[in-house]
């Protein structure tokens, strides 16, 4: 019988390390491409940037209500269970699994490789298999000397994240301070620069002479969207936070104003630094990082080097972030036999090590199934179905448990939870209408749960 049990050793400091290192990581140096190829205009980029921020913001400010109220091991999954149903919470952990968070491993580990193949060469591997193909959608050995080392990364930390939660946030810790030298490097000598304009930031005029539509608007926070994702995480490891219902609510909220700040700061210099033509020809090649090429501005070839180092550093802190977050929920529903049986195992240093190795087996499998945007606008998608989810269980759990201490209301209820209820609803139909093919493969990831709920149940 299982005996050991999670450790509490995380304090408020490393619950906002685990938050902001679960969300910057290849959004701030990616992102901004695909936001002026939709928008085609500075200013709009960096409205979306803001609404992007103000939504997560209003979505991280309902989530520690229900954080306070209800912290464990889990996070969204145990929050489900009291809110809505088992069922209900079964499909948001099975999606976690499917397609949320081990495709956000993937995407990352995905940065990562390329980031180190800008920097050093990556012989070809398997070359010959290159137009391989399933149904004419998937080339899993396309680029295969990248995705190698991706899954090679996620193998590397998925064993890190098994020697114990105290050694894995410490790490993260480490590297976040070299990731936030880094950025900070590039926003001082970036708007510093005799090539910076940073009047032309706030034009909202649009290169293509088109009037910027709502679909558009929508479209292209989808990529800003994954920049910020990532915040909810932190609820997952609930069970090894000390003083949870205060700690865990508290470090969502400092994390995410962080990284609005980081955020804003760092893509006034990105778009000071390159035109919208240039910022849509990056886009269009598939080859380029904008975050690359602005540095390019005012250092050069030379530059090219340390941004790339800095995104594999910091793709590698979002990576081991998130591996180590997200095999708690998994662990959770095992515990209640709604999981696969070993994975209800604590090893000798008390963490799901048979979690880890699922979740890290199931995300290199997705390396090999996608591009890195096809990627995070599956998982976009996915998520606003749950942080919407999660908001409307506000007002649910006021009217279910009036008279339960609440150690964090929400500021602005009901006008918060019910913007986020409201923007995640149009988010969701609009990618369906914008991605139909990501928004398919999504949805279908997601409902390969029901026949599983059914099974799980019966075996239990």
């Amino acid at each position: 019988m299982e005996q050991r049990q999670l450790s509490r050793t995380l304090g408020l400091g490393m619950v906002i390390v685990v938050s902001v290192a679960n969300i910057i990581g290849s959004g701030v140096y990616k992102k901004i491409a695909p936001m002026a190829a939709e928008l085609h205009s500075p200013g709009w980029v960096l409205v979306c940037w803001v609404l992007g921020g103000i939504i997560s913001l209003f979505g991280a400010l309902s989530n520690a209500e229900i954080a306070g109220l209800l912290a464990d091991t889990g996070g969204e999954y145990v929050y489900y269970q009291k809110i809505y149903n088992r069922f209900f919470a079964f499909i948001f952990g099975w999606s976690i699994f499917t397609v949320i968070e081990t495709a956000a491993i993937s995407s990352l580990a995905y940065i990562f490789a390329q980031s180190v193949g800008s920097i050093i060469h990556l012989p070809p591997v398997f070359a010959s298999m290159e137009n391989y193909n399933i149904g004419g959608v998937f080339y899993p050995f396309a680029g295969f000397n990248i995705k190698l080392l991706a899954i090679v990364a996620i193998i590397l930390f998925t064993w890190i994240n098994s020697l114990g939660i105290a050694t894995s946030a410490e790490v993260s810790a480490g590297i976040l301070v070299l990731v936030f030298i880094g950025i900070l490097t590039i926003i001082i000598f970036g708007l510093g620069s005799s090539h910076a304009d940073v009047r032309h930031v706030f034009e909202m005029k649009t290169s293509s002479s088109r009037p910027v539509t709502l679909t558009a608007v929508f479209t292209s926070m989808l990529a800003a969207f994954w920049a910020y994702q990532g915040w909810a995480a932190v609820g997952y490891i609930g069970g090894e936070v000390k003083n949870a219902k205060r700690n865990i609510p508290l470090g969502i909220i400092i994390g995410v104003l962080i990284i609005i700040i980081v955020y804003l700061l760092v893509n006034t210099a990105y778009l000071s630094l390159l035109s919208i033509p240039q910022l849509e020809k990056i886009y269009n090649s598939q080859n380029s990082i904008a975050a690359v090429e602005a540095v390019r501005q005012f250092w050069g070839n030379n530059g090219v080097i340390f941004i790339s180092g800095l995104i594999a550093v910091t793709t590698l802190s979002a990576l081991h972030a998130t591996i180590l977050s997200s095999c708690r929920m998994y662990y959770a529903m095992a515990k209640e036999g709604l999981f696969f049986r070993p994975v209800a195992r604590l090893n000798k240093a008390h963490v799901p090590g048979v979690s880890l190795w699922y979740q890290g087996i199931w995300a290199s499998i997705l390396v090999l199934s996608g591009t890195f945007d096809q990627l995070t606008d599956m998982i976009i998608f996915a998520v606003f179905i749950y942080y919407g989810a999660t908001a409307l269980g506000v007002f649910v759990l006021r009217k279910k448990m009036p008279d339960v201490p609440r150690p964090y209301k929400v500021w602005g209820y009901p006008v918060v939870p019910a913007v986020v209820v409201l923007f995640s609803a149009v988010l969701f139909f609009n990618t369906i209408f914008a991605r139909p093919r990501e928004a398919a493969i999504g949805m279908a990831l997601m409902l390969t749960g029901v026949p599983l709920w059914f099974w799980f149940r019966r075996r239990k």
